[in-house]
């Protein structure tokens, strides 16, 4: 990781560098110090690292150490790039929903084009199938997994063969992909309960200690 470009003394503002590790992008923010840009939200156009998908990516600023790092908080598919996809005799199914990852709450909008025109049937099977797909998948990784997935296509790819068994699709994307809050409460959660299980095992052992320590008691009578 890069790092930070520290204001020359005597000068009120400067450039400060963060950190991207999903992207080879560098990023310069101008503000007379760092704790400015600390919870900073910063647009990044992707057009150009994925070869034309004109992605844009938000970035929530934080700080690591004495580093500026940018944490991914979303990923949106511009509205011009989904309509140059568009054709005549074609049909689209799009969908909206939330879903849980192992750290985070997070809402998913696909975007599917069918290479002709089908029926209402078809599209809502087409949207079911995606949706269940897209939830079991989501929930066995963490937020910067799926955005590294998403950015590299894996994910669509994926779910691309998995629809293709229905139709085959001539787009298969994720137009908006958000994450819209932190499972704070499920981790502690868990803690609580290794915790509690811990504890159990304690009191069991303490147990066993009394009993054996009685025993040797009345035998020693």
């Amino acid at each position: 990781m890069a790092e930070i470009v520290k204001a020359k003394k005597g000068v009120k503002k400067g450039f400060f560098e963060v950190a991207v590790p999903l992207t080879a992008a560098k990023v310069h923010l101008y503000a007379g110090e760092i704790s400015e840009l600390v919870g900073r939200v910063v647009k990044l156009d992707l057009t150009r690292s994925l070869r034309g998908k004109s992605f844009e990516l938000k970035l929530r600023v934080k700080k690591e150490g004495e580093q500026l790092v940018g944490e991914p908080i979303s990923l949106e598919l511009a509205g011009s790039y989904i309509r140059k996809m568009f054709r005549k005799g074609i049909d689209y199914v799009e969908d909206s929903f939330e879903a849980e990852s192992r750290d985070a709450k997070i809402r998913v909008k696909p975007f599917l084009i069918t290479r002709k025109r089908v029926s209402r049937a078809v599209r809502n099977s087409l949207r079911n199938t995606a949706r269940k797909f897209l939830e079991g998948y989501i929930k066995t990784r963490d937020s910067k997994e799926l955005f590294t997935e998403i950015m590299t296509n894996k994910l669509q790819k994926l779910l691309s063969l998995k629809l293709k068994k229905i139709y085959p699709l001539a787009m298969c994307e994720l137009r908006v992909f958000e994450i819209t809050g932190v499972l704070e409460k499920k981790v502690k959660k868990e803690e609580a309960v290794e915790v509690k299980e811990e504890g159990l095992a304690v009191n069991e052992e303490k147990k066993e200690k009394k009993v054996r320590k009685k025993k040797e008691e009345e035998k020693a009578e």
